[in-house]
């Protein structure tokens, strides 16, 4: 048996699956992700809910966090500063700086990133460079192996990590803090602790494997372990998000694309994507979830509106057009409200398309097969929009919960060191 943790932005969710990869318990529960005090809480809640059975069963554990978020914790593993959140901005005042040491195209220039964060508490004082800065997942599994000086290539990309030399940079290297070693996402890094072990009813000998991030937790999720160039997911949540496998790693910040490197099977993948602002939150800002439902179904998708709409909540698109002055364009408004909404889908259908075009023009192969997931991939009308605008062969998702790609992750793995 295999368990994935998924611990999200708004909630943390565990799914157990046997060898051939079926699901034998799910359960989720709540957490504050500002709140280092509930990660642990919901970790042993979620562990305690697998019947016992089960947890006596397990071979491994695999757990993905939000990308970007971190604590600082001394030596013993006292957390000193509180999470940094992903989305906060607070990197800015180290940009100018970043600027000086790092290539045009690094990730980690950007007010958000991992690194400028760091940059920017150690200018003001708060931060000691004798702690080690800790990803949310590797924190999370701290609390099963007792291990903090590790990471995944992914988890590191937005701390300065270079995941084509596989080495951080001299420049970051000999800032001088003390950064985590990184190891390919999954990678067994300790049993579980034994007193864990103990208290939580899981077999001892059960590793607890590397991390990922919660969207490449959901990417592996939606396909597998079908691996191939072309493979496409678009995530249709309450933003818009496209990502593609291909053999060239994509690098550019001015439309927030960055790859990251999965190696499958001695073969070596660059996961390619974008994100925009448009997406499912421009839908529930004029309607209810009863309302999209029913307007729907009046929806005929063969007969496309003439409407060009680019829905957006409030000026500023990063991708895939770079504008941060972009206007939304949502008039006219018909007078029957399922062809507005109609509009709408049309409009970020045709923002998938151009995303996915944007990716080729930078290097990506074209789409070979596409997984949706997501709210939005649940509406047949607006999936059979999308395919008469993108004309490439849809396929459903393996699953659609990240901590499903979490317990892939741990058992393929698990696996492969098994078998040398």
């Amino acid at each position: 048996m295999f368990a994935g943790f998924d611990f999200g932005t708004s909630g943390a969710r565990t799914i157990v699956i046997d060898r051939e990869g079926r699901v034998k318990f799910a359960a989720n529960t709540s957490y504050q992700l500002q709140d280092e005090g509930t990660w642990r809480t919901a970790l042993y809640s979620l562990i305690l809910q697998i019947p016992l059975e089960l947890r006596q069963a397990l071979q491994g554990i695999g757990i993905d966090g939000t990308s970007g978020t971190f604590v600082g914790c001394d030596g013993t593993g006292v957390v000193k500063i509180a999470p940094q959140l992903y989305n906060d901005p607070r990197g800015k005042p180290a940009l100018e700086f970043l600027r000086s040491i790092c290539p045009e195209q690094s990730v980690v220039l950007s007010s958000t990133s991992t690194l400028a964060r760091l940059i920017s508490l150690a200018h003001q004082g708060v931060w000691d460079k004798s702690w080690h800065l800790v990803h949310h997942c590797d924190r999370i599994a701290y609390f099963l192996h007792h291990c903090q000086d590790y990471t995944d290539w992914h988890n590191a990309l937005k701390l300065g990590y270079d995941p084509i030399g596989l080495n951080y940079p001299p420049a970051i290297a000999d800032l001088g803090f003390k950064l985590p070693s990184v190891v390919p996402p999954g990678t067994p890094i300790a049993p579980i602790h034994f007193q864990v072990a103990q208290e939580l009813g899981i077999n001892p000998l059960c590793q607890i494997c590397s991390g990922t991030t919660d969207s490449n937790s959901a990417f592996l999720a939606a396909v597998g372990y079908h691996f191939r160039q072309g493979t496409a997911v678009t995530s249709l949540g309450s933003t818009l998000t496209v990502k593609i496998l291909g053999d060239t790693p994509i690098f550019d910040p001015s439309y927030g694309i960055y790859s990251h490197r999965w190696t499958i099977n001695d073969q070596t993948f660059w996961l390619a994507g974008g994100a925009s602002n448009s997406g499912g939150a421009v839908l529930s800002h004029f309607f209810t979830n009863a309302e999209l439902v029913s307007l729907s179904q009046q929806i005929d998708p063969a007969v496309p509106t003439s409407l060009d709409y680019y829905p957006l909540l409030q000026p500023g698109e990063r991708f895939p057009i770079c504008d941060p002055h972009l206007p939304p364009r949502l008039s006219p408004r018909p007078d029957r409200d399922h062809l507005f909404l109609q509009g709408m889908l049309e409009g970020v259908a045709r923002i998938e398309r151009l995303g996915y075009d944007r990716l080729q023009e930078l290097g990506a192969p074209p789409i070979g097969v596409l997984y949706t997931v997501g709210a939005g991939g649940q509406n047949p009308v607006w999936q059979a929009i999308r395919q008469r605008l993108l004309q490439v062969p849809f396929a459903p998702p393996v699953h659609s919960e990240a901590a499903y790609g979490s317990a892939l992750l741990a058992h393929h793995n698990i696996q492969e060191a098994a078998l040398g």
